[in-house]
């Protein structure tokens, strides 16, 4: 039996469990028949299994080069290493799919072992996340099939593409398709919520982990694919606001916002329409995200050629938002808030206003993606949406964003005194004061990022101030520092570890300032010897070389690289041409670092030996856009790690002297009401 016909079996088996434990859970919750609901619960690993045999089917036959099989000739070929032949199998529609398909599979086979106590929600989350999950084994099995095998093989494949062969294709796509699969978990507890009615704080806390989990895989899909692209395509950046990038953000976007929603709802009991709606967008958001990839209905260099699947996938996205927007205002009555706001000067008061700016960032963003299509739906006419359009609008929110990151968590909740204001930011404020008055000495001109740039500041001396009398709380209980904040970070790690992400996203802000106000360029034809110079940096042409090995010819031309009269590094940017793809030549793009700048250096032509030439680019502090997206993730982590366990509650009986006699005193390990309380345990 070849490898493609196991797969294609092992798909059709996955799809009848599917079906299986959709209608097993479905009747056991209706007909309140557990042993149904438990038998729903095992075909889910029974389905987790038979994927892993397909996609490991799949891989097997891209490893074995079996070209009989349509989707390996046409996304390898022989001259492939072995990791890009692996990469493959996620390189195209067909094992995108599949891949995106297995994820869930495995983990929902997850949430099934880990929440088999959760009696009353569980069986409706298997039927959601069944129900997606046929979805995509209906479009493998029937629509999109990976395993088609052609009359005639090929004695050799066609080979990926070679934008795809580079490092960043093996772990940049499955993040970001692990991202969006992984917003699946959150939706479906939210419609088990929505089913049973049980719409308090339970629901959430039950997902808190998953949100967190999903949320740090679509960061480092996103991460990645930007780094992907400054290292790749050779323009000079890392964000062009193409509709596929802005796809992946759209949900990344909405969930930041619920992420901060479901701690008003569990502190306050607020918040409860926000959360549903928040976690329903990002779902359908995800799934539009795959839609718009696979349906050919816009243009970028991120997407599938135009194929059959749009449609299906429009009418699944139309079923969702019908069923989970029908039972949200079925249950909307139920959804009247607990406790109604004092002030907006309160922490509950700036999640909202955080939701709203965030809300406001999706929706613009959202808008200048689809207008292109009905543009070309109304008028007849494609009218692009430019750079120009997302930074005039998402650039003031954003701004507006990180100056709540600074605010939100320092302030009481219910209401804030101005008295507490001024203490807990009156340092802050002086910081960014300070920065407003250095910035134009420093060189830093414009209106914008003089703003951005000061509002940085003060929420980076925020969060490390409030840090500060953390560690200093602890430091006077006879902790040297370093064991302080060790300490703060172990004991309070959802607190901190906010703390960190908001950091790193500061970190983040001051890289993409830099980078976008203070990018400098230049562009020349250079013969041997000739120079040119840009902010500072001269590039030299030293000549050129050309190699060709196992069939791809690589070009490389050389330059010194020259500040204050010295040469300070040698780099060769170039170009790889692979067989079959002569006319889509890969770059080699020369990136250098020097004091956060970074010299980035593209070939954008040359004439055989005589000359190159060569766009050149300086970009401050990109680094720092690395370093931030980094820290960032690190603080996800960090609020993902479970809490060290502290001391649980004891009835001690109360003696006759302390309080009503016989009457008990609940016992706890202690409880904090502000930082140096909390930093104190």
């Amino acid at each position: 039996m070849r490898f493609t016909d196991l797969g294609a079996i092992a798909l059709t088996l996955a799809l009848v469990f599917a079906v299986y434990a959709l209608a097993s859970s479905a009747l056991g919750a209706t007909l309140r028949r557990p042993a149904l609901a438990t038998s729903g619960r095992r075909a889910v690993l029974v389905v987790a299994a038979f994927l892993l045999i397909s996609s490991g089917s799949l891989i097997a036959a891209f490893l074995t080069h079996d070209f009989g099989a349509a989707y390996v000739a046409e996304h390898s070929s022989l001259a492939m290493p072995w990791y890009y032949s692996l990469s493959a199998f996620y390189g195209g529609q067909e094992g995108s799919l599949l891949y995106w398909t297995t994820m869930l599979s495995i983990f929902a086979s997850i949430a099934v072992l880990l929440h088999r106590r959760a009696s009353a929600l569980m069986p409706w989350v298997v039927v959601t996340l069944m129900t997606i999950e046929s979805f995509f084994l209906v479009m493998l099995t029937f629509v999109t099939p990976p395993f088609t095998r052609t009359t005639i093989p090929p004695l050799d494949g066609a080979g990926l593409n070679p934008i795809l062969q580079d490092p960043g294709m093996l772990i940049h796509p499955p993040m970001l398709l692990m991202g969006y699969m992984s917003w699946s978990l959150p939706f479906a507890f939210a419609v088990a919520a929505m089913v049973t009615g049980r719409l308090d704080a339970g629901w959430l806390r039950s997902i808190r982990r998953w949100t967190l989990a999903a949320w740090m895989i679509q960061s480092c899909g996103l991460l990645l694919g930007m780094w992907w692209a400054y290292h790749v395509l050779g323009w000079g950046g890392y964000w062009g606001w193409d509709p596929v990038e802005n796809a992946a953000l759209l949900p990344w976007l909405t969930a930041t916002a619920f992420l901060h929603s479901t701690m008003v709802q569990e502190r306050r009991g607020t918040l409860k329409v926000w959360n549903l709606t928040l976690i329903i967008a990002t779902f359908a958001l995800s799934i539009f995200g795959t839609f718009e990839v696979r349906s050919g209905i816009i243009t970028s260099v991120h997407s599938f050629a135009y194929s059959s699947v749009g449609p299906y996938f429009l009418a699944f996205l139309a079923v969702i938002l019908a069923v989970s927007l029908g039972l949200f205002f079925y249950r909307l009555p139920q959804l009247k808030p607990e406790a109604e706001f004092d002030s907006v000067v309160s922490r509950e008061g700036s999640f909202l206003i955080n939701n709203l700016l965030l809300a406001g960032v999706a929706f613009a963003t959202f808008w200048g993606t689809i207008f292109p299509i009905i543009s070309a739906d109304l008028r007849g006419q494609t009218m692009t949406v430019g750079t120009a359009f997302y930074q005039q609008v998402n650039g003031p929110l954003f701004i507006a964003l990180i100056f709540m990151m600074g605010v939100g968590p320092l302030l009481a909740w219910r209401r804030a005194s101005a008295s507490s204001l001024l203490r807990l930011f009156r340092w802050p404020a002086f910081a960014a004061a300070i920065a407003v008055i250095a910035l134009p000495l420093l060189g830093v001109t414009g209106f914008w990022p003089d703003l951005a740039l000061a509002v940085c500041v003060f929420t980076g001396v925020t969060i490390l101030y409030d840090t500060w009398r953390g560690v200093r709380v602890r430091h006077s209980h006879g902790e040297d520092y370093a064991t302080a904040l060790a300490m703060l970070f172990n004991r309070h790690r959802q607190r901190y570890g906010g703390y960190l992400v908001h950091l790193g996203l500061v970190v983040l802000a001051v890289g993409i300032i830099g980078s976008q106000f203070f990018q400098t360029q230049g562009e020349g034809e250079l013969k041997v010897g000739q120079t040119l110079t840009v902010s500072g940096y001269s590039v030299t042409y030293l000549g050129i070389t050309d190699v060709t090995k196992d069939g791809i010819e690589t070009v490389q031309t050389h330059f010194n690289v020259s500040q204050n009269g010295h040469v300070i590094e040698q780099i060769a940017p170039g170009e790889r041409i692979f067989p079959g793809f002569e006319n889509q030549p890969a770059s080699i793009v020369a990136i250098s670092t020097h004091q956060l700048k970074d010299l980035y250096v593209f070939l954008a032509g040359y004439d055989g030996s005589t000359s190159a030439t060569i766009r050149v680019f300086i970009n401050p502090l990109v680094s720092l856009v690395w370093s931030g997206g980094l820290l960032m993730v690190i603080g996800g982590v960090c609020c993902w790690w479970p809490e060290r366990r502290r001391a649980t509650a004891r009835l001690i009986p109360a003696k006759s002297h302390g309080g009503l006699a016989g009457a008990p005193a609940l016992a706890t390990a202690g409880s904090a009401g502000s930082a140096g309380k909390e930093a104190a345990q």
